[in-house]
């Protein structure tokens, strides 16, 4: 269940309000300047000593949880093995870290590969409002900060939060149609702030740099609701290496769009037919940091299917159920959740790990079998487990409009029928990993050492250990690359 939170205030220097223009000169233009223009002041000036306790805890968490997530995909979505040989075979200096498979590549290449890993198992973590942005994120500011060399803790934490700032304020500031991937879409922006305050760039620079952004902008949505493809759990390659590219380019004077967002054929017109809030983007932008409300799964699936699976779980756990006691399952569904599910008979037996991920009756399935679900479910044997194919088997639809995705997604809700006539119904609630249920700095350790155990390249006890260690104490790192070397 996705639930937007109220974001406390926080008492810290507002950056701004003035925004940079896209001249040589960076000269100061007035607040009605473009969006392009007060992102790329914001994030050129965001200092760690500007970010509230609870930024800087989820920038550290979004971190060492996605470092673990991309392990973790290495050594169990056998799809991103091409892309990573591809990324090999390219040469080029080989500056930067490819993760769970060893070996260095160029910047760019490595936030290819980094990224498709990083959403692979679709465990990454996620705004209130649902999407993804630390998968591209993350891969761009390790790339460009192992490239750059010299990249402190502090200044790696306060990149991270801008981007998750930025991604959160765009997420729930537009009208999205659902035709739009906008993991990709919205996240390219965030990573290529992100990385351009790495590379301490200027704000005329990182504006330029998110204006050569929008040339990477892209995905839609038949990539995740179709089947057969491997592209929804890669997609955040593309956006990260565009975030290193875009980059790259501007610190080369390479020059942008002046009104990228907000011109009259700008990315605001052009993707969201310019349906959008401006005022509630931009506001406190500096003092409010929405991405303090990230949230961080426990179960590597869509995280749309979770509050589904909590339901079914508390019914069968609460009353004792054997699997043979069920004799009908029926999952409640909006038209987001029916996506998950169409056509029914391939989405209760997918044929891919891909698609298993984003099949809302098989993921309920392997939730009532394993009363959870953890990285080793997902395997070609799992996808034939004959237990959790016969409780597919089960399942049923009820449509509810109700429970259409508008900005929060409304918790889904179950029904079970024994065998014997009993009957329960609920809605999944206090779902591990979401705002009322958040995983701790314990839980998120516990859940990076569960991703190393199956990385292709194993992660020695102690080197997890000092990963851990060198992320909880971040901003004292005078390098912070040292932790991403630490896994390599």
């Amino acid at each position: 269940m996705f639930i937007q939170t109220e974001h406390a205030k926080y008492p810290a220097r507002r950056i701004g309000p003035e925004s940079i223009a896209l001249t040589a000169g960076g000269t100061n233009v007035p607040d009605q300047s473009d969006l392009v223009h007060h992102f790329a002041d914001y994030a050129a000036n965001i200092s760690f000593d500007d970010l509230p306790d609870a930024a800087r805890m989820a920038a550290k968490k979004t971190i060492l949880d996605t470092l673990g997530v991309i392990l973790a995909a290495s050594g169990t979505e056998p799809a991103v093995r091409g892309l990573v040989d591809i990324v090999k075979e390219t040469g080029g200096t080989p500056d930067c870290t490819l993760l769970g498979f060893g070996g260095r590549a160029p910047a760019i290449m490595a936030a290819l590969a980094n990224g498709a890993l990083a959403h692979c198992l679709d465990y990454d973590d996620q705004t209130p409002w649902g999407q993804h942005t630390a998968s591209s994120i993350i891969p761009a500011v390790f790339a460009v900060a192992e490239r750059q060399g010299g990249v402190s803790g502090r200044d790696l934490i306060a990149a991270v939060a801008a981007g998750q700032d930025i991604f959160a304020r765009l997420r729930c500031n537009v009208e999205w149609k659902k035709d739009w991937n906008l993991s990709t879409v919205l996240a390219v922006f965030a990573a290529t702030a992100s990385a351009g305050r790495v590379m301490r760039l200027s704000a005329s620079s990182i504006g330029h740099a998110l204006g050569i952004a929008t040339m990477q902008s892209s995905g839609i949505m038949e990539m995740v609701a179709g089947r057969g493809s491997d592209l929804r759990g890669m997609y955040a390659g593309f956006s990260s290496k565009g975030a290193v590219l875009a980059a790259m380019m501007a610190q080369k004077g390479i020059s942008g769009i002046d009104r990228a967002f907000e011109g009259q054929y700008g990315f605001m017109n052009t993707y969201f037919a310019g349906g959008y809030n401006r005022h509630e983007i931009l506001r406190d932008l500096g003092l409010e940091f929405l991405g303090t409300g990230t949230l961080y799964k426990r179960w590597p699936c869509v995280g749309t299917a979770h509050s589904h699976m909590k339901a079914a779980i508390d019914i069968v756990t609460n009353n004792h159920l054997e699997l043979d006691d069920i004799s009908q399952i029926r999952l409640h569904v909006g038209d987001y959740h029916d996506l998950m599910c169409q056509p029914l008979e391939e989405r209760r037996a997918p044929a891919t790990l891909a698609d298993a991920k984003f099949s809302l009756p098989f993921l309920v399935s392997v939730a009532i079998a394993r009363g959870g679900m953890s990285v080793s479910d997902f395997s070609e044997a799992g996808l034939r487990d004959a237990q959790v194919l016969d409780i597919g088997r089960k399942i049923g639809l009820v449509r509810d409009a109700t429970l259409d995705w508008k900005l929060e997604l409304p918790p889904g809700r179950v029904e079970i029928v024994a065998s014997d006539g009993r009957h329960w119904i609920e809605e999944g609630r206090n779902v591990p990993g979401n705002a009322e249920n958040p995983m701790s700095w314990e839980d998120i350790c516990g859940k990076f050492r569960e991703c190393c155990s199956v990385a292709a390249t194993p992660v020695a006890d102690g080197n997890q250990a000092k990963a851990q260690d060198l992320a909880w104490r971040l901003e004292q790192l005078s390098d912070a690359t040292e932790l991403i070397r630490c896994l390599g």
